[in-house]
């Protein structure tokens, strides 16, 4: 199927939005719904933009100390409320969590419906580009930890690839993202950032014999030390068996 031209995004994001014409979900994930499955319907926003190193992805971290996948990076998003599009639930969730304003974001499109089986939640994820970006903060401290604009640069850089093994003994590509390079993208959200990087080709090669653990915050929900003249730790990516969207 051949690709309609968006003039409203950079000629450097039309990979990305070329692809939204030819990516199946067995591209990103193993996990589809299965027939008679009545999944919960949710979305997640994949927001591209411009920033001071070159193209970005928007990202935010979870709380230390939620319930659930404490500290876990994932993309802005939750449930659809009653009659509500993938799209508007993307945006809505991306207001009510950072304050990213709907009407400075371009919506380009769709990712296919991807499946988290524990949870029986199908996620839509919503491409967009920011086109006029502007100020974003966490707007819901119960839910955001912090907010990560991570350079396209880094996600392809080899030095910043692992493989994360998380808890069960599953084990797959990871990232190694913020200002230090010692917060752990993986899981979900990692799986797509990577499978999708590598169907528009902008991978690069890197060493998957190189691990990572996941740092203990991610099980108790304990805040992350903030003194960093205290051992580093190295962060890992998470298991999309346990991670939720």
């Amino acid at each position: 199927m051949t690709a309609t031209r968006d003039d409203q995004v950079p000629d450097w994001l039309r990979p990305v939005t070329d692809a939204l014409t030819e990516i199946r979900a067995e591209h990103l994930t193993a996990f589809t719904p299965p027939p008679g499955s009545e999944p919960r319907e949710g979305a997640v926003l994949m927001v591209f933009a411009e920033g001071d190193r070159g193209p970005e992805l928007l990202l935010t971290e979870r709380a230390h100390d939620m319930r659930s996948h404490p500290g876990q990076v994932s993309f802005p998003g939750g449930s659809l409320d009653p009659g509500e599009t993938h799209e508007q639930a993307a945006l809505r969730e991306a207001w009510e969590e950072i304050g990213l304003d709907p009407a400075s974001v371009h919506v380009v499109g769709r990712l296919p419906e991807l499946w988290l089986p524990p949870s029986n939640f199908a996620v839509v994820p919503v491409v967009a580009w920011w086109a006029s970006p502007g100020s974003v903060s966490v707007r819901s401290p119960r839910e955001v930890h912090a907010i990560h604009r991570v350079a396209i640069a880094d996600l392809v850089d080899a030095r910043w690839r692992r493989t994360i093994r998380g808890p069960s003994g599953w084990s797959s590509p990871g990232f190694l993202i913020g200002p230090d390079h010692d917060v752990v993208l993986w899981g979900f959200t990692g799986g797509i950032i990577a499978r999708l990087l590598d169907f528009i080709g902008w991978s690069e090669p890197w060493d998957e014999t190189l691990t990572a653990e996941l740092p203990s915050y991610m099980f108790s929900g304990v805040e992350r030390a903030t003194d960093r003249r205290a051992e580093p730790r190295v962060p890992p990516m998470a298991d999309i068996e346990e991670t939720d969207a």
